[in-house]
């Protein structure tokens, strides 16, 4: 039976284009699907998100049990500083009916957040990971989600977006910049040095921050971009399931053995959370 066409995608649709010929997509209700003029057709998951991933299977390495974790995790409001951060400065860049795109959204949870500081706003977010997509699609009354690699072209027109958000995830800056109205912002969030130490000190199998990492981010958005940064940085008290699914959300889950989350492996029971928050208006 085919999928209809969920609400929240239906404002996306003049922003969307056909990733192989750019053309514009329209629905295609017999079949539960988005269609370009060419006959490009692209399926609605029964999920709800749109499966627009061409040329590769949508996979990740955030498998089912790393999704569970996040979503346990973000729900225990831990991350909350972060999220509020994220959304204030996102919100002084969307005009009433603006749109939001989250690229890398995982499970949603930041788009949602954003979307909840903007009543008129409408989000889609972009990730390769099905099995947070299918979180992504119910996060928000008025958010959408589509497969996608944020490493290719984005399947959006030029200047669709008033807000682009890149949320501890990989970046684009290029792609960043073409789907900004010249009036959008960008705003990314990323993890300094501090963040989890306390945790990556107990499991050496956590993976580091690489310190050369923000000097690369600024060199690649620095032509595209002018910027406002804040720190966001804390201690919150952390239980011992808490801090496996901090584990276990992370790209350090893909390190980690046994022996690391072991019940007899101590694990500190508050953590620092420190990130970097940066506004960037297309220069």
């Amino acid at each position: 039976m085919p999928v209809p066409l969920r609400p929240a995608l239906e404002p996306l649709l003049d922003l969307l284009r056909c990733p192989t010929c750019q053309a514009r997509l329209r629905p295609d209700p017999g079949r539960g699907a988005l269609r370009c003029p060419a006959g490009h057709t692209f399926d609605i998951a029964r999920h709800g998100y749109v499966g627009l991933l061409t040329g590769a299977r949508a996979t990740s390495g955030d498998d089912a049990d790393m999704v569970r974790a996040r979503d346990r995790f973000l729900a225990t409001g831990k991350y909350g500083p972060v999220r509020r951060t994220v959304a204030r400065l996102a919100a002084g860049a969307v005009p009433g009916q603006g749109a939001v795109v989250d690229v890398g959204c995982g499970t949603g949870h930041y788009l949602a957040g954003v979307l909840d500081h903007l009543p008129g706003a409408h989000g889609l977010g972009l990730d390769t990971a099905a099995r947070a997509l299918r979180s992504a699609a119910r996060a928000h009354a008025r958010a959408a989600a589509a497969t996608w690699d944020v490493f290719r072209p984005f399947p959006l027109r030029d200047g669709a977006a008033d807000v682009v958000l890149n949320v501890f995830a990989p970046r684009n800056p290029s792609e960043f910049h073409r789907v900004l109205r010249s009036t959008g912002r960008l705003v990314v969030a990323r993890p300094t040095g501090r963040h989890l130490a306390e945790l990556r000190g107990r499991v050496p199998a956590m993976v580091t921050i690489d310190p050369a990492k923000e000097r690369r981010l600024h060199r690649a958005l620095d032509p595209f971009f002018a910027a406002v940064t804040e720190r966001v940085e804390y201690v919150t008290p952390l239980t011992r399931p808490e801090a496996l699914d901090l584990m276990g959300m992370t790209p350090s889950a893909r390190h980690l053995s046994r022996a690391d989350t072991d019940d007899g492996v101590p694990l500190p029971d508050r953590v620092t959370v420190s990130v970097l928050v940066t506004a960037y208006e297309p220069r």
